[in-house]
């Protein structure tokens, strides 16, 4: 006898992938689409997408998504959860897009406490514009901007948002997961899902960085980018729960 392990989430869109091979995109919205199921979220919720490779997150959720300006999604999202406050509102971003020019968006969101949840995918480099330095590229990683690679000296260190926002009052949950293996897939999904649960239970803004590939723009094969962040990428953004909500685990 068959028995079924696995389904496509009902709130992730039944359509072509079109993402790079290796891109953890695809992997992250099904991880969205499992928690909204199991929330009973869909119809109640409002997502605001990024300009980058992850804007095409409005093809694959069947939500309501909102495109904002570039960096912007965190002001776009405060404005939606304060005008209908019984929705469920998240923001989906690129490193590029709310590390560069969103930084003061982030910030100034989480100081305040916002009653959003905002995925932020790290991937360390810019990826629908060619692959170009990032604020979250590492020293050392080369790029089309930086062919010998970034320069401590020259460009700074890289930002580690999620420590970044940890000096911060107001936000209630703050945690960096990866989807490079099973068991931080398995982690990732756990923290999603507890991100939208914070949500839920009105304690306010709540964040959760993902660590992804890029095997694109890396220029490497989808095996060889997992390796990468096991052994460099995690070395400098340590996979981990900086901040949990009142009575969390």
């Amino acid at each position: 006898m068959t028995r079924k392990v696995y389904s496509r989430p009902q709130s992730v869109v039944d359509m072509p992938f079109h993402y790079c091979p290796g891109c953890h995109h695809g992997l992250i919205h099904g991880l969205m689409g499992e928690a909204l199921d199991e929330l009973d979220l869909t119809e109640k919720t409002i997502g605001v997408g990024p300009v980058g490779c992850g804007v095409f997150v409005y093809d694959y959720l069947d939500t309501d998504m909102i495109q904002a300006s570039h960096g912007r999604a965190p002001a776009v999202a405060t404005g939606v959860k304060r005008a209908l406050p019984d929705r469920f509102v998240f923001t989906y971003q690129g490193d590029g897009d709310l590390a560069a020019i969103g930084t003061s968006e982030i910030i100034h969101a989480a100081a305040r406490g916002e009653n959003i949840t905002v995925i932020f995918v790290n991937n360390a480099i810019f990826g629908m514009t060619g692959g170009q330095t990032a604020p979250t590229t590492l020293v050392g990683q080369t790029t089309t901007t930086a062919p010998i690679g970034r320069l401590e000296e020259v460009e700074g260190a890289p930002i580690q948002v999620c420590e970044m926002l940890n000096t911060l009052q107001k936000p209630a949950l703050i945690s960096r997961v990866s989807v490079h293996n099973p068991a931080n897939i398995m982690r990732a999904k756990k923290m999603i899902k507890k991100a939208f649960q914070c949500q839920l239970e009105g304690r306010g803004f709540s964040f959760v960085e993902v660590l992804s590939s890029c095997p694109t723009n890396w220029r490497m094969n989808p095996l060889q980018a997992l390796q990468w962040i096991e052994e460099t990428m995690s070395a400098y953004y340590p996979i981990k729960d900086f901040r949990m909500p009142e009575g969390g685990q």
